[in-house]
């Protein structure tokens, strides 16, 4: 039987080392697992509160509205004005969707054909990717960079393409690599698709999680950005909410109007319990983002410093649950996925191949900083016992 629309998909290198993974466990062996960005912090109490709450009331077990209850998207607004200083109209500038990978996914669709064509950085997280790709439509990678120089890439990439590209897909700060936008930057980008009729999608799931004093943007709070652009926010990451698959896209009231009209004949939205205990967490737990923030920063300092006492420097980043790592120069022929399968097998610590993240990633791992300190600490002295050509 063919399956033409996912035989275009190659195969998932990740899985690679998850049956890696799988193998040693199986065999006895601990695993310090540094590879699935899965946040391991617990959910706010008060979203577990209000969900049983709301679950024993059989009101809520019917069909709920795919663009989200009103009060959901009120306190998705309010949060956004709170946040960034964005006033958005809760009616027409705010969906619900069922973690941001649907709501990406789908608004893809609503975007998108064949014979039309997308602009995404590259190295990117998987589905803005593929996200285009499964519509039938091409995409165009630009050469990921810091500041102006990606904008020289986009301005590039824009000129030599044909047919000239409907959508921009960016994320920061950014994953795999980490890298970090301000104001300003957003602005360029709002610019840059305005003039060209294009519509910027920015996933901004890691919008709390930024280090040192950094404070991750909004794409919305650059000028005229509502006439081109819409961003994902998650509570997967802020909220250490992953498995409730909570989001919404804010922006642009034509995309967000065009993507309810397609979720009108794909769902009936989140479980209406989820979605309850979501608008209480914006609403009563503004400040539980920073204490996710100050807990992942932490642990970046851990990581990082350990891997600096292995003779392996990596770059600190500003932003995100991530640190982006090029292989060690006496490693570096291996390739992501040999290295990081070597990781495993000999030091018991898992991260993720650079190439699984597309053009530009090769010659990378990225760790996840999703074990605590004393767990790091433990991954780091095994790493120390495998990696001998480091000093």
């Amino acid at each position: 039987m063919e399956f033409r629309r996912i035989n275009s998909l190659p195969p998932y290198v990740f899985t690679i080392i998850d049956a890696l993974k799988l193998e040693a466990r199986r065999a006895g062996r601990d695993v310090i697992d540094l590879g699935f960005g899965n946040p391991d912090l617990p959910s706010p109490d008060i979203a577990v509160e209000k969900l049983t709450e709301a679950a024993h009331n059989a009101r809520n077990h019917r069909y709920s509205a795919s663009k989200g209850i009103p009060k959901l998207r009120e306190a998705a607004a309010a949060m956004y004005l709170r946040r960034w200083g964005v006033h958005l109209d809760p009616a027409t500038e705010v969906i619900n969707t069922i973690g941001a990978k649907e709501g990406f996914t789908h608004l893809m669709w609503t975007l998108l054909q064949p014979g039309d064509l997308a602009l995404v950085p590259a190295p990117s997280y998987p589905i803005h990717i593929w996200g285009p790709i499964l519509t039938g439509a091409a995409i165009r990678e630009v050469p990921l960079a810091e500041g102006d120089e990606f904008i020289d890439n986009l301005q590039r990439s824009y000129e030599y393409a044909w047919p000239k590209p409907r959508v921009l897909v960016i994320s920061f700060p950014h994953n795999p690599t980490t890298v970090c936008v301000d104001v300003a930057f957003m602005q360029k980008v709002v610019d840059f698709c305005r003039e060209r009729n294009m519509i910027v999608v920015h996933d901004n799931a890691y919008a709390d999680i930024g280090f040192d004093g950094y404070d991750p943007p909004s794409i919305l709070q650059a000028d005229g950005a509502k006439e081109c652009a819409v961003e994902l926010y998650s509570l997967t990451k802020s909220y250490s909410m992953a498995g409730w698959r909570i989001a919404f896209m804010s922006g642009n009231a034509e995309v967000v109007a065009a993507l309810a009209k397609l979720k009108s004949y794909l769902d009936y939205g989140t479980f209406q319990p989820i979605q309850i205990a979501a608008t209480v967490v914006l609403n009563e737990e503004p400040e539980y983002p920073k204490l996710v923030r100050d807990i992942y920063q932490s642990r970046r300092d851990v990581l990082c410093d350990g891997l600096a006492s292995l003779g392996w420097d990596v770059g600190r980043p500003k932003g995100t649950m991530f640190v982006w790592a090029p292989i060690p120069e006496p490693y570096r022929e291996m390739g992501s996925v040999e290295f990081a399968s070597f990781l495993v097998r000999e030091a018991g610590v898992a991260t993720s191949p650079g190439v699984g993240f597309g053009p530009g990633g090769e010659g990378n791992v990225r760790f996840a900083l999703i074990e605590n300190e004393q767990r790091t600490r433990q991954g780091i002295r095994s790493m120390r016992k495998a990696l001998t050509r480091l000093s």
